[in-house]
């Protein structure tokens, strides 16, 4: 693996520890899905909305009968940004790269890229997303180049 931002001028970032207690009451499948290698995200039963990350109650009708439906996960990349200056939980990590793209799904979702050196990713990539655990054993999902 290149580490070409080694080479790059730097400096030294500040502390930044963010904590949140979620609630995940409705949504928590979400990663036992992940855990199992599926991606998954909700479906509203009532109007049809799909929607990532995902939710308890419809955002379009409010309506709380919701459904779990795997996505296919095929996508391309619209945006990117290489993560240089990392959060202080990072900072052992070598810099990475985070990806929005549009899913063939209809959605657009955010996640790291693995599998690419930073000089390869660009708009328009096709890309994949997987699911399944970290080497840490944290459940997490993340894109692939096609």
């Amino acid at each position: 693996m290149i580490e070409l931002w080694k080479s790059w001028p730097s400096i030294k970032s500040k502390p930044l520890n963010l904590e949140f207690e979620i609630p995940t009451d409705k949504t928590h499948k979400f990663w036992d899905y992940v855990e199992a290698g599926e991606f998954r995200t909700t479906r509203c039963k009532s109007c049809g909305s799909l929607t990532f990350p995902p939710v308890g109650d419809c955002v379009k009708c409010a309506d709380s009968d919701m459904e779990w439906v795997e996505l296919d996960g095929r996508g391309e990349v619209v945006a990117f940004t290489h993560v240089i200056a990392r959060p202080s939980s990072f900072q052992e990590r070598p810099p990475y790269t985070i990806v929005i793209a549009d899913l063939v799904d209809g959605l657009k979702v955010l996640a790291w890229i693995e599998g690419s050196e930073m000089t390869e990713v660009e708009v328009g990539m096709k890309v994949r997303l997987e699911a399944g655990m970290t080497v840490d054993g944290d459940p997490s999902y993340w894109f692939v180049p096609e």
